[in-house]
């Protein structure tokens, strides 16, 4: 296995602080904005967003987090029991302006996936999303983020590795993993 430093912890955070403005300048005010954290990655990243925005917005910011498990059209081709992440929305979407966020766009199915299920919590007047990597030429759907931290090239045999250190004396990295054997 070779791992491939694409992102350093100052770089992730100055894509964060981009991030966040591109967010603000679209969302001048967050009011009737709700942000939804896609389980099980996405949700880190949804909360360390939040938490930056509600400090240079001062306003607060409902933040749920959404597992598509059971919406996702290949969770039954799966090999043993499937492990659900828990469902906290603790609003309703209802007309909101929801801004999904997962760590990587890859296939696109989990996006859509998403999208059916947060339907379960009322209907939205828009949609849009965020992600912190977008691995360019794998879609299989017809998705795309409104907000990229970073765009990579990827092959099929390889994978995007988002590490978030649990305290500040740990670096967040972002790696690419190939396997030389593929």
């Amino acid at each position: 296995m070779q791992k491939r430093l694409i992102i350093d912890h100052h770089q992730l955070d100055l894509t964060l602080r981009r991030l966040c403005q591109e967010l603000i300048e679209n969302h001048p005010t967050f009011e009737e904005t709700v942000c939804l954290g896609l389980q099980p990655r996405g949700t880190l990243l949804a909360a360390r967003l939040v938490k930056r925005l509600e400090t240079l917005t001062g306003v607060k910011i409902p933040l749920g987090y959404l597992d598509t498990t059971f919406y996702r059209d290949d969770f039954r081709r799966k090999a043993g029991p499937i492990k659900a992440n828990s469902t906290q929305v603790p609003f309703l979407v209802e007309g909101k302006k929801v801004i999904l966020v997962d760590d990587v766009l890859y296939t696109g199915r989990s996006v859509r996936a998403a999208l059916d299920a947060m339907i379960a919590f009322g209907r939205p007047e828009k949609v849009e999303l965020l992600v912190l990597i977008d691995r360019k030429y794998t879609r299989e759907l017809p998705v795309e983020a409104n907000y990229i931290g970073r765009k990579v090239n990827t092959l099929p045999t390889e994978r995007v590795l988002v590490e978030w250190a649990e305290d500040e004396k740990h670096e967040n990295n972002i790696w690419i993993i190939s396997n030389p054997d593929d």
